[in-house]
C-alpha cells in the first residue's frame, strides 16, 4: 500500500514538475495565499522569530519581510518539484557557481573538501555541483519521518550524480573514501539546531546566545578536510548565484569552533542584506539561552 501511495504521490508531481517555470511560479503565487491567509502555516514561529531578531524594526518592516519569505518559500516549494525532471543544462542556467577554480585548486593538492551550506535562498539546487568538480561528490541529509519524503529528496538530491549518505552514516562513509584514496566534496547543511543532550558549544547567532551545531567542524577536523561556505544569493525568481567562501585549509591547526563561528558570520551578513531568503518557519532559536 505504501509503494501504491508512493508512485501514486510521484507520479502527481513528476508530471508538475514538466509544468514550465512560470506556470509553477503562478502555483506558487496561489500557495503563498493559501499558507500564509488561509492556513496561516508556522504563523507564530515566523512572527516570533522575525520579533527576536529584528528588535529595531517596526512591525510593518517585519509585516514586509514575513510577506516576502512566504512567497520565497512557495518559490521553493515548486523550485524542488521542478529539481525531479529539470535538465542538468537548465539548472546550470539556474544556478551559477562563480569560482569553482577554488575547488579545483584542492583537488590538485590532495586535498578534500567539506562545504557548509545554509538554509538560505535554494540549498537543494547546489546538488547540480556534483557534475561540475573532479571529486566524488557526497550529499549529507537528516533522515525524514515519512518514507515517501525521505525518497523523494534522497531522489532529488541525488540526480546529478552526488552519493546522499544520512547525517548518521556519514562519517563512516567518509572513512571508507579516505581508506580508499578518493577525494571528496561532501556538502552539509550545517546551520542545525543541536539537541539539548548534545549541545558542546553555544554562541550569538543573529545577536541571541543559542546552541550551534558543531559536528561538521569535528568530521573536518577528524579527517584533515578543507572547509569552505557555499553562500548562495538569490538573483531573482528562479535565478541564484553561488560563491565557495574558503573557511580554512588546515582545520587541525584551527582553534576549536573557528570554524563554525566563521560560517555563522557569513550567514549573518546575508540574513542582513537580504532575511526574506532565510528559513524563518524553523524554529532556530528555540533553545536559545535565556539569562
Amino acid at each position: 500500500m505504501q509503494r501504491l501511495f508512493y508512485y501514486m504521490i510521484y507520479g502527481v508531481l513528476w508530471a508538475m514538475s514538466l509544468l514550465p517555470m512560470p506556470i509553477l511560479y503562478f502555483k506558487a503565487n496561489c500557495l503563498r495565499y493559501i499558507l500564509q491567509y488561509v492556513i496561516g502555516y508556522r504563523k507564530q514561529v515566523i512572527e516570533d522569530n522575525l520579533t527576536l531578531v529584528f528588535p529595531e524594526k517596526t512591525a510593518a518592516e517585519r509585516t514586509k519581510i514575513k510577506k516576502q519569505y512566504y512567497l520565497h518559500l512557495c518559490d521553493l516549494v515548486v523550485e524542488t518539484i521542478k529539481s525531479i525532471t529539470i535538465s542538468e543544462k537548465e539548472l546550470k542556467k539556474r544556478f551559477v557557481v562563480e569560482n569553482l577554480e577554488i575547488v579545483d585548486d584542492y583537488y590538485r593538492n590532495k586535498k578534500s573538501l567539506l562545504i557548509y551550506c545554509s538554509h538560505y535562498a535554494n540549498w537543494e539546487w547546489a546538488s547540480i555541483l556534483s557534475t561540475q568538480i573532479p571529486f566524488k561528490g557526497l550529499g549529507v541529509y537528516k533522515t525524514l519521518r515519512i518514507d515517501f519524503f525521505d525518497t523523494l529528496i534522497r531522489n532529488i538530491r541525488g540526480r546529478f550524480g552526488a552519493t546522499i549518505v544520512s547525517n548518521k552514516k556519514i562519517i563512516p562513509a567518509l572513512f571508507r573514501s579516505v581508506r580508499k584514496g578518493e577525494q571528496t566534496v561532501t556538502l552539509i547543511l550545517a546551520d542545525q539546531t543541536p539537541k539539548r543532550s548534545k549541545i558542546k558549544f553555544t554562541d550569538t547567532f543573529m545577536g541571541i546566545e543559542v546552541p550551534i551545531f558543531t559536528g561538521s567542524e569535528e568530521i573536518a577536523k577528524r579527517l584533515d578536510f578543507a572547509v569552505a561556505y557555499l553562500k548562495v544569493m538569490k538573483i531573482k525568481r528562479g535565478y541564484y548565484k553561488a560563491t565557495v567562501v574558503p573557511l580554512t585549509e588546515n582545520p587541525k591547526e584551527t582553534e576549536d569552533y573557528a570554524i563554525t563561528k566563521a560560517f555563522i558570520k557569513e550567514i549573518e551578513k546575508q540574513i542582513e542584506e537580504a532575511p526574506q531568503y532565510y528559513l524563518w518557519s524553523h524554529k532556530r532559536w528555540k533553545h536559545r539561552i535565556v539569562d
